[in-house]
């Protein structure tokens, strides 16, 4: 019997990408994807005819309970880091739906902003790491599930994993850090962080650097984020996999990283890439402030000045993952180029 899936986020960046990729792998398995309304749904229905579309936003927490009780596996990836209410609403709904003897599997999309809460703590913008604020997902598992509730996602992390509790549901974690390249969904394909960097620099002439530009994250690629995924909801169907608390449940969180970058040459590397497609006339890097960046409405400008460090091992050791779709660097060109396109900036006259 086809598994029951309950997706959110389809019409998103990260969500439209997995349910692409889940859908193609698995075009038997039964969906149910939540989108706003129905001129959204209008283009997800083009997309894919076969899946059942049902209709709220993330505080309808009816429909959103319904749906969960309903599937076997959830994966939430709508505004998931943060809203509470529609986490709260899977929670409640898978513990109606399932029982001790066959729970139901959630997996949830958040994100390593969490690990930046020393620096924002801090108001330290612009430095290298502390040495012990690297996260690594099997090591440190108990200190990534145990952070400050101040910790950014904090507060819908606990909603999480709390709904082990019940031990009718498992939950799997998971924590891209900054992801780029071009998603494969219907509506949304475009990330955020480095995306804003190009957005700034094309509008700016000069690639921003905020203070000594020696802040570290890591790197993955979109698609690399939804084969992990793929593979999650895959295991959640297997009952031994599902019971290992190493795999779902207080240890089920995963990290997906293919490396690590400083903010700092990542606006070298935006700026060189500029001069070579011709927006700019030299590789111009500026050192300015948060308030500059933000003053240009890219809330995101502060991710390039505060740490974020994950180590991704639980996902290769537990399930095979690698990630194969290049680092950064190589990223930097199809970055640049679909900015400019979007914003309609035509390179500079020889």
């Amino acid at each position: 019997m086809a598994p029951k899936i309950f997706l959110t986020g389809v019409t998103g960046y990260v969500g439209g990408d997995a349910f692409y990729a889940l859908e193609k792998k698995h075009p038997d398995y039964e969906y149910t994807l939540l989108v706003r309304n129905e001129e959204r749904g209008k283009e997800v229905k083009v997309k894919y005819p076969n899946a059942k579309l049902v209709y709220g936003s993330l505080d309808d927490s009816i429909v959103i309970e319904k749906a969960a009780a309903e599937a076997d596996i959830v994966v939430h990836a709508a505004q998931s880091a943060d809203d509470v209410p529609s986490a709260k609403a899977i929670a409640k709904g898978l513990a109606a739906g399932h029982t001790t003897e066959k729970p139901g599997a959630w997996i949830h999309l958040c994100g390593t902003g969490l690990l930046t809460w020393r620096d924002t703590q801090d108001n330290r913008f612009g430095e290298a790491p502390y040495p012990d604020e690297k996260y690594d997902d099997i090591a440190d598992v108990d200190k990534i599930t145990s952070l400050p509730d101040k910790a950014i996602h904090r507060d819908v992390d606990k909603i999480v994993l709390g709904a082990n509790e019940t031990g009718a549901v498992k939950t799997a974690i998971v924590g891209p850090p900054c992801i780029c390249g071009p998603g494969r969904g219907p509506v949304n394909t475009r990330s955020i962080q480095v995306y804003d960097m190009a957005k700034f620099t094309l509008k700016n002439g000069f690639a921003p650097v905020i203070g000594k530009g020696l802040t570290e994250w890591d790197y993955i690629h979109v698609h690399d984020v939804s084969d992990l995924i793929l593979k999650l909801v895959e295991s959640a169907q297997d009952s031994k996999i599902t019971e290992n608390p190493e795999f779902f449940g207080a240890h089920g969180y995963y990290f997906c990283e293919a490396g690590p970058f400083k903010w700092g040459d990542v606006a070298k590397w935006v700026a060189d890439e500029m001069v070579k497609q011709g927006f700019m006339a030299e590789p111009k890097v500026e050192v300015t402030t948060l308030e500059k960046t933000r003053s240009d409405g890219l809330w995101s400008s502060v991710t390039w000045a505060i740490n974020s460090k994950s180590f991704a091992n639980r996902a290769r050791k537990n399930l095979g993952w690698e990630p194969t779709r290049g680092n950064l660097k190589d990223a930097i060109p199809e970055i640049v180029s679909s900015e400019a396109k979007r914003l309609g900036i035509k390179p500079q006259a020889a």
